[in-house]
Formats: C-alpha cells, sequence, structure tokens
C-alpha cells in the first residue's frame, strides 16, 4: 500500500457512515475448495497484495491482476510509477489464503509477472506526471497447472459484470481486500462511496467504513452496478484520513494492451452481482 497526501479539496460527504458497513453473508459466486480469483492473497517477494481481477488473453491463458507496486524495490511512500524500480518480469508469484503475521496460509497455486505498467511506463519514457502517479497495474500468468482454480467472480460481491470507466461522486462502490495483517476475512468485504475522479481521469478516490490497508493493494473495486472500475493502489492521509486512491482500471488495462504484448487481453466477467441492500 503506497501512501500519500491528497492535494485536491475533496467535496463535503454525507454525514454518517454507519450504512456503509456491510452485512454478514455468503460469499456470492465463490468456487467450491480452492480458487484462484479476486480477492485472494499474492505474494512476491515476500510483499503480499490481493488480486483485483481475472484475465485472459487470445490464447486463452488467465492471469491475475494485482497492483504495480507490490512488485515494486523502493519505498512504500513512492508514488511515481515513472521512476520507481521495480523487479524482473518472470518473477514468481504465489496465491494464497489464510495467511497472517502468523502463518504462511494455504498455498492456492503459483504464477508468473508478466506485465507491470511501473516497468512499462519507465521503459516507454512515459512523461504524463498523472498516469505516472495513477498508473499502478500488473499482471500474474497463471500458470498451466493451476488454471482449473481461476474463478473470476469477486467474493461476496459476485461480478464483475463488465470493465467500468469511473464512478460518480457519492455513487455506492464495493471491494474485497484479504490484508495478511487482519487475523480473519471479518473485515475483509467493504462498501463505500466515490469521492470521484482524479489525476485528470487516471484515478478514483473512494472512502469506505473499513479502509484499505497494507496487504490489501491491488484488490479491485466494483461501481454500483457490479463493473470494475478500479484498483487499490494508496492510502491517503489527508484532507480525509483513511480514505483510498484508485487507478482507474479502464486506463490502466488500455495501456497494458499498448504495451504488454499480450495480444487479446480482456477482462474476465464474474457470477451474478449481489451487492449488500443499505
Amino acid at each position: 500500500m503506497r501512501i500519500k497526501t491528497l492535494g485536491s479539496l475533496i467535496a463535503t460527504l454525507v454525514t454518517g457512515f454507519a450504512w456503509l458497513a456491510v452485512p454478514a453473508g455468503v460469499p456470492a459466486g465463490a468456487a467450491e475448495g480452492a480458487r484462484i480469483g479476486p480477492g485472494v492473497q499474492m505474494f512476491t517477494d515476500g510483499a503480499q497484495c490481493t488480486a483485483n481481477f481475472v484475465f485472459r488473453d487470445r490464447a486463452g491463458h488467465r492471469y491475475v491482476g494485482y497492483a504495480a507496486h507490490c512488485a515494486g524495490l523502493g519505498e512504500a511512500t513512492d508514488t511515481n510509477g515513472c521512476q520507481a524500480r521495480s523487479l524482473p518480469l518472470g518473477t514468481k508469484v504465489r496465491f494464497a489464503e489464510g495467511a497472517t503475521l502468523a502463518t504462511d496460509g494455504t498455498t492456492l497455486g503459483r504464477g508468473t509477472l508478466v506485465y507491470s505498467s511501473w516497468r512499462s511506463m519507465r521503459a516507454a519514457g512515459t512523461s504524463n506526471a498523472q498516469a505516472c502517479a495513477a498508473n499502478d497495474f500488473a499482471l500474474v500468468r497463471v500458470r498451466t497447472a493451476d488454471v482449473g482454480k481461476v474463478d473470476p467472480t469477486v467474493p461476496f460481491f459476485g461480478g464483475p459484470t463488465g470493465l467500468g470507466t469511473t464512478a460518480a461522486t457519492g455513487t455506492q462502490v464495493h471491494s474485497y481486500g484479504q490484508s495478511s495483517l487482519r487475523p480473519t476475512t471479518t473485515l475483509s468485504p467493504k462498501t463505500g462511496l466515490s469521492l470521484g475522479p482524479t489525476h485528470r481521469g487516471w484515478g478514483l478516490d473512494v472512502y469506505t467504513a473499513t479502509p484499505g490497508v497494507p496487504g490489501d493493494s491491488g484488490s479491485g473495486f466494483l461501481d454500483a452496478e457490479g463493473k470494475a472500475i478500479g484498483t487499490l493502489s494508496t492510502v491517503a492521509l489527508a484532507p480525509l484520513a483513511g480514505s483510498n486512491g484508485l487507478g482507474n482500471l479502464a486506463r490502466e488495462l488500455e495501456f497494458a494492451r499498448q504495451h504488454s504484448g499480450i495480444a487479446g487481453l480482456r477482462l474476465v466477467r464474474g457470477g451474478e452481482f449481489t451487492p449488500p441492500v443499505p
């Protein structure tokens, strides 16, 4: 999780966020047994993040997305992906569940880092400050032996129903993070509000009742219709402490199509979207 201080004013939100708490329930569309997909833990050279969504290419290979900074070599305060250094492509990644500070959890499968927006922006000499700040997206190709375990459905909420573009200020958003800092997944489902686009459309700020913390980095966000709209990148210190910064998935994915060399890259839709009732 990268830490930043927001530089723009945020419109005053409605008072009281008690309704944002997600009620207890059964994960929507979850596969039986071990599954690799949204919400699982991903370990890269010891660093733990959370998977956002499943993707595929023209050849039928399966990929799981997370944040590019999860494979970064810098500090937690690094926010410029065009300057920060990263682990090389080909780095091995472990998919897991149930890992905490006391245990490594259960290994679900393994994959290989095949794309990093940070590495691609450095290689391309990207100078767009907005993209450098918010384009925080990477792809891990699931090894062939584990492809049968892949499930694109977001736990608890279901979806994604497709690819969205953004979420208007004040509209509902949903996410599922599995930080190893939490002893259980009770607080993994999150519902909150969009604070509106940032970084000239490359980003989006959100506020949830239980904000994303280190280990939730990379987790995906859905809009009120279940469309995939963003990937968790930063936690803000001000002016609204605990709000999170996302990368705009539609822009991140388009950049990946242009620079990853992965032909026919696209989002895989999940099961039925069933948001909690306020």
